[in-house]
């Protein structure tokens, strides 16, 4: 739509002629602005009005034409050019045919135009023998553009096949050339327009009068080698053209624009304009640009946009007009941008309002937050919802003379004169009446009979039941702004209403939410309740909290009716363990006051605490192993130290190393706790730049002591340098447990193969061993904290159960992946894969 609106403004400005207005005001000051230097072999001959002053009246005799020509061949001139026609013969043609011949270089003009009115377009040649004597001949047309200012000429122009050359051209060596096209004789063929660039106004170049030449002697200084282009100057004689130097009120002479011409030419300087496919193409590709990118743009940076779009097209013209001799017509192409601006402006706007109306609109319609009054419930709503809620031991709902319902109470029991809308408690009984439209509505509830009565009668009583008079809508305003102001201020008061709503709710909620009315019906819940409790949103609203949660996690004592209730009635906070499908959860039950109510709703917060039972339950497997793996040496310690203690005389190098072996076990125990809690405990907080393979080569070199003992090789493959964000402390310490269990779980004389390589956007290692290999069935629990391979423990393999665990905290901690294949009897090999820090490196 954008680029169809500026396309047909663009037509419509082109219909008013606007775009070529610019185009030719560009043009001029491009050429005004630093005009070129004029050739120094050019000079005019000018007739002005002192040479008709003191020779008389034009036409003069051809004689003093050819007493100029022997003036200027004596002073050296080498080409001289008459923007002077003679088509008619006269007495002195000879004298001048002679003068022209003498010189040699004499150029002569033809003009087109019709002899008279009713006659076709002609050639007004020179007489034959003025013809014959001249070196060449040339056209004296300059074109005026659609203003009238003449900015350039056709090289070539004539009648038919025969075109002629400009005098300009003719005077740098042109010569007249046949048309291609099989043109009747009386048609004008113009070809090769070309702008010149003028020196400046009038006088720009050198000029001498005629009179002046013809009365003194010979200037060689002044014509040796130069073209001399002879002409009328003078006010009201010849032609006079308006240029971008001068406009109407200083005009050029013919004469001076050929010479200009002439001066552009052998200087290389003239002016060709750009082909129409090329300012198309610049017009097109300026609109697709803008078109595509407009929309897509913030605001802000249409203006920038546009104005660099300008400035580009600008530097575009510059680049060809100066280094190309080209002249590209912009104004089109620049009015785009121009045009562009207030156009995607206009349409911003138009959008931005249609938008804001048709939102506007929806808010003005759309449903209130979904927490309607209890004052338009249908009284069999109403007592489902109390019975769902307060579990009343018995209930009646009367219909006029009808009993809807009944459970321990008869229409015998309803008191006298129960007033209207308001409850009435006698005893353990409690009732109301309502009025639903034209029908009347009994309601009788038998309370429990406990201390919560008490509290239950106060909630019902501030529960407004009763229907409120029908009030009358408020006429709409007529006035369109009016109405928009209305529902501006309805979508207001609706935002804030649900604002206050939500901010109530959620304050204290940070998990799982369930909000309540005052009657414990779900209105609201997010999406932790609709996942844990695979329940529908839609089935949830309007739902009983107690029946959700009698639902999913049955119990009697409390039953959860009672919890709900009691939040509502008695306004206290309630916290209970709940379990859903296998998962540990902690709901919170928290009142909290209605907006414009004296009534209080439920906030159920549901926290998810299976992971912290998980840690509960790992803590106490710590305990187990503690008081069972981490005593047992230092119990065997104490015992040896006793034994030293009794008889040190007799201390045995086997009981030293016995009790080394002990000390270093609880030292391993401990270091390995420590560095699990260490791992555990990892943020990325922590994390810096560290490369990969260095990390693998200081753990391959920790190990190689171990390795060396059982004469095991262990062979490090990889050269690429592989920069991870991590912790490189805890990955050498992961990757040194790896190689630990290589070495001692690996027959001696054998290798250990370690590979550090880049694998699409990871790093990955792998250390293969040769060794035993781990029972398939012990694989899935591998990396379990205090889990031991029974084929270990068999083999009088000590550990502790603690290494594998801390190996896949840490790189669960760098959001890694660690696996392990193995193969009895062939051994084991342990795959590491790590996010790199640039993916893109």
């Amino acid at each position: 739509m954008l680029g169809f609106i500026i396309t047909l403004l663009l037509l419509l400005i082109q219909a008013s002629g606007l775009p070529r207005q610019i185009d030719f005001w560009i043009l001029d000051k491009t050429t005004t602005l630093a005009p070129p230097e004029p050739s120094d072999d050019v000079v005019v001959v000018a007739i002005d009005e002192i040479s008709l002053d003191r020779l008389g009246r034009w036409p003069w005799r051809r004689n003093v034409h050819a007493e100029l020509i022997r003036k200027l061949t004596e002073a050296g001139a080498k080409t001289i050019v008459f923007d002077i026609l003679f088509p008619e013969p006269a007495p002195d043609d000879s004298e001048l045919a002679a003068a022209m011949d003498e010189h040699g270089q004499v150029i002569l003009p033809v003009y087109l135009s019709p002899p008279t009115v009713d006659q076709l377009l002609g050639e007004q040649l020179p007489v034959p023998a003025l013809a014959a004597a001249a070196a060449g001949i040339g056209h004296a047309h300059v074109e005026l553009d659609s203003d009238g200012v003449a900015r350039g000429l056709y090289l070539y122009n004539g009648l038919g096949s025969k075109l002629w050359p400009s005098l300009s051209m003719t005077a740098a060596g042109g010569s007249p050339k046949l048309s291609n096209d099989s043109t009747p004789a009386f048609v004008n063929i113009r070809q090769d327009f070309r702008i010149v660039p003028l020196a400046g106004g009038s006088g720009s170049i050198p000029t001498f009068s005629y009179t002046q030449v013809l009365n003194h002697p010979a200037a060689s200084q002044a014509f040796s080698g130069k073209t001399v282009f002879v002409g009328a100057t003078a006010a009201g004689f010849g032609d006079i053209l308006p240029t971008p130097f001068s406009g109407l009120s200083q005009p050029m002479s013919g004469v001076e624009f050929h010479a200009n011409a002439f001066s552009a030419i052998k200087q290389n300087q003239l002016i060709r304009p750009a082909p129409a496919w090329l300012s198309l193409g610049l017009i097109v590709f300026t609109l697709a640009l803008l078109v595509v990118i407009l929309p897509r743009m913030r605001p802000t940076r249409t203006l920038a946009a546009c104005l660099t779009t300008a400035l580009t097209l600008f530097l575009i013209y510059g680049i060809a007009f100066v280094s190309m001799n080209l002249w590209v017509p912009v104004a089109k192409a620049l009015l785009i941008p121009i045009l562009a601006f207030p156009v995607s402006s206009g349409f911003r706007l138009a959008m931005t309002n249609h938008f804001l109306n048709r939102q506007l609109d929806a808010l003005a319609r759309s449903p209130q937050l979904p927490l309607p009054g209890t004052t338009g419930r249908h009284p069999t709503q109403l007592l489902a919802h109390f019975r769902a809620l307060l579990q009343p031991q018995g209930w009646l709902l009367q219909q006029g003379a009808e009993t809807i319902a009944q459970n321990s109470l008869t229409p015998n029991d309803i008191p006298d004169d129960l007033p209207q809308g308001q409850w009435l408690h006698q005893d353990d009984a409690s009732w109301i009446r309502l009025r639903r439209g034209d029908l009347n509505y009994i309601l009788g509830l038998i309370l429990p009979d406990d201390f919560t009565r008490e509290g239950i009668q106060r909630y019902l009583r501030r529960l407004k039941l009763a229907q409120q008079d029908e009030i009358q809508p408020a006429l709409k305003p007529r006035e369109n702004i009016s109405a928009r102001i209305e529902r501006v201020r309805v979508a207001t008061e609706r935002l804030n209403r649900m604002q206050q709503f939500m901010r109530r709710s959620f304050e204290r909620m940070p998990d799982g939410v369930i909000v309540t009315d005052e009657l414990g019906v779900i209105r609201f819940a997010n999406g932790h309740i609709e996942e844990w409790f695979r329940e529908p949103m839609p089935s949830l609203s309007g739902l009983p909290l107690a029946s959700l949660l009698e639902g999913h996690d049955p119990r009697e004592t409390p039953p959860w009716h009672e919890t709900v209730s009691e939040t509502l009635t008695l306004k206290q906070s309630r916290t209970v363990d709940l379990r859903i499908r296998g998962k540990d959860f902690l709901i919170h039950f928290a009142p909290f006051a209605l907006p414009d109510s004296e009534q209080h709703g439920i906030i159920a917060n549901v926290s998810d605490i299976t992971e912290l039972r998980e840690q509960q339950r790992q803590h106490r497997e710590a305990i187990d192993f503690i008081s069972h793996d981490v005593r047992s040496p230092l119990v065997s310690q104490l015992a040896l130290i006793e034994q030293l203690k009794r008889d040190p005389s007799h201390i045995d190098a086997m009981q030293l190393e016995q009790l080394g072996k002990l000390a270093r076990r609880s030292y391993h125990l401990a270091e390995e706790f420590v560095q699990l809690a260490r791992a555990e405990q990892l943020t990325e907080t922590r994390f810096y730049e560290c490369e990969f393979l260095a990390i693998a080569e200081n753990a391959r070199d920790s190990v190689s002591e171990q390795a060396s003992e059982k004469q095991i090789q262990l062979q490090l493959q990889g050269t690429e340098d592989l920069w991870l964000r991590g912790n490189a402390e805890l990955l050498e310490r992961a990757i040194i447990n790896l190689l630990t269990n290589a070495v001692q779980y690996s027959p001696e004389q054998s290798t250990v193969n370690i590979q550090v390589y880049r694998a699409g956007h990871e790093a990955c290692l792998t250390i293969a061993d040769e060794g035993s290999g781990i029972d398939p069935q012990e694989l899935p629990f591998l990396f379990d904290r205090f889990r031991r391979q029974k084929q270990s423990e068999l083999a009088g393999v000590h550990g502790t159960g603690l290494g594998l665990s801390f190996v896949k905290t840490v790189v669960e901690k760098h959001r890694g992946d660690i696996s392990v294949t193995s193969t009895p009897g062939r051994g084991s090999t342990f795959s590491m894969r790590l996010p790199i820090a640039d993916p893109l490196a």
